[in-house]
């Protein structure tokens, strides 16, 4: 079995920064693409970042992907934080795992990101 688990979200004030972590676990043979997703209430999930360059216009310049391959770990070092980034955060992860080697997508279970003074 293959896991996503996410950490690092929370209460912050507008201006202020958080760093989301996503660790992938359990028999896995390779992981392609890892990125983030958030969904704010009542609004459809959307992309955050995904690779290593592609981020959505909203969060351009201020928020930045990373990954730690030997830790099958993505980061998402998220600044100058507003209102409207509040939302559940999750992390995506394509995986081949040793059962069958066939690429899945797989999901965290989501953070919550309060941004608000």
């Amino acid at each position: 079995q293959v896991q996503l688990v996410e950490s690092g979200g929370g209460l912050v004030q507008p201006g202020g920064s958080l760093r989301l972590s996503c660790a992938a676990s359990g028999s896995i043979f390779r992981i392609n693409a890892m990125g983030w997703y958030r969904q704010a209430p009542g609004k459809q999930r959307e992309l955050v970042a995904t690779g290593s360059t592609n981020y959505a216009d909203s969060v351009k310049g201020r928020f930045t992907i990373s990954r730690d391959n030997a830790k099958n770990t993505v980061y998402l070092q998220m600044n100058s934080l507003k209102p409207e980034d509040t939302a559940v955060y999750y992390c995506n992860a394509d995986i081949a795992s040793y059962s069958d080697y066939r690429v899945r997508s797989y999901w965290g279970q989501g953070t919550q990101v309060t941004v608000s003074s």
